[in-house]
């Protein structure tokens, strides 16, 4: 497939909002964690704001706008805005979002009203809002962009298969760009299987290369990236290269010893296994998930620090050094690169691998 240029940058998590907070929480090497309210106990989250949608749309615009979609809509603006694409024909420009669970509060929102007023009485606005292209509509109504739509929804392999659509469309020349995106929410009723199946309250910061044991920290927010065909112009962030998916059952990731990885680990000792088992000691990695928690989007913020890594041709230190529980190499101080691959591992075996060139 063809090399695409990342051209543009949208981001909200738990780091704050925008390229520049994601850089200040990878120099600082730490976020405050949020607490929300869970049967009577207080669950550590990695909570994003959308308040700063409010630069670009007025509130009345919002009103009908539940918190998955302001999440996707703000990272939408950022990206384009950080492109600065100028006259882009609007029909040239595709739209494609990834997402694990998708509008979880609105979902049971709209559950919830079924059960308590019937099939008859059930809130529209919640009904709409909770179908999983509802984010997708919004940023090509509120952005005007008539380009093609999709949404995709296979969770860890989210990003990957949104990011292989969107090298179709710009191999077949359907569009000039593609916006793309990922989002995830928290909810109540995550926050409780969270706690009924892991049956862990973290409350300090994850230490995902720490295998031995379930230490993650929910997250949420939203990765948008405004993607264009290779051209003699430099990208803005670098270029992405070679997408793998699949399954260790019948392939394996390419994975070089010359490229730095950004582990897409997230504190999970269910499926350990399978990075100690793939990784070779002498690997150069990185992990940054305790900046913005554990959810089936969390590669979109990994594919974000390589893209801001390749701007400045440094890799960021690791925010788990590894102590002693990780015998690898891991990245302690920052690395000259100008190539580098991001990795995620599901827990049956799926994996998802992205590689990053800066030239």
């Amino acid at each position: 497939m063809i090399p695409m240029q990342i051209n543009g940058l949208g981001l909200v998590g738990g780091f704050g909002c925008g390229p520049d907070d994601l850089r200040q929480a990878l120099q600082q090497q730490s976020v405050p964690l949020s607490h929300v309210e869970l049967r009577g106990h207080q669950f550590p989250l990695l909570q994003a704001d959308t308040a700063p949608l409010t630069t670009y749309l007025n509130k009345r615009a919002l009103r009908r706008i539940d918190h998955f979609s302001r999440l996707a809509l703000l990272g939408a603006f950022q990206a384009m805005a950080d492109a600065d694409l100028g006259d882009i024909d609007p029909s040239r420009l595709g739209v494609v979002i990834g997402s694990g669970y998708g509008a979880l509060k609105t979902t049971f929102k709209f559950l919830d009203s079924v059960l308590d007023d019937g099939d008859s009485c059930a809130s529209p606005t919640a009904f709409s809002n909770s179908v999983h292209n509802a984010a997708a509509a919004h940023i090509s109504m509120q952005l005007k962009i008539t380009g093609p739509s999709l949404t995709i929804s296979q969770f860890d392999q989210s990003l990957v298969s949104g990011l292989v659509a969107a090298q179709h469309w710009l191999a077949e020349k359907r569009v000039d760009a593609v916006l793309l995106g990922v989002v995830d929410e928290y909810c109540s009723v995550l926050g409780y299987c969270w706690q009924r199946y892991l049956g862990v309250q973290n409350s300090g910061p994850m230490k995902a290369l720490d295998f031995s044991r379930t230490n993650a920290v929910a997250g949420e927010g939203a990765a948008f990236f405004l993607l264009q065909a290779e051209a003699e112009a430099k990208p803005k962030y670098g270029n992405i290269g070679k997408v793998e998916m699949g399954n260790l059952s019948g392939s394996r990731p390419t994975v070089s010893v010359d490229r730095p990885v950004i582990l897409g680990c997230e504190g999970h000792s269910s499926n350990a296994t399978i990075y100690r088992q793939q990784l070779a000691e002498e690997q150069p990695v990185a992990c940054y998930t305790s900046l913005y928690g554990a959810s089936p989007v969390t590669q979109g913020f990994d594919l974000a620090v390589g893209a801001l890594a390749l701007q400045r041709q440094q890799l960021y230190p690791s925010t788990d050094s590894g102590g002693n529980y990780y015998p690898g190499q891991v990245v302690k101080q920052s690395l000259d690169c100008s190539k580098l691959s991001c990795l995620r591992y599901g827990m049956n075996g799926e994996y998802a691998a992205i590689q990053l060139d800066r030239d």
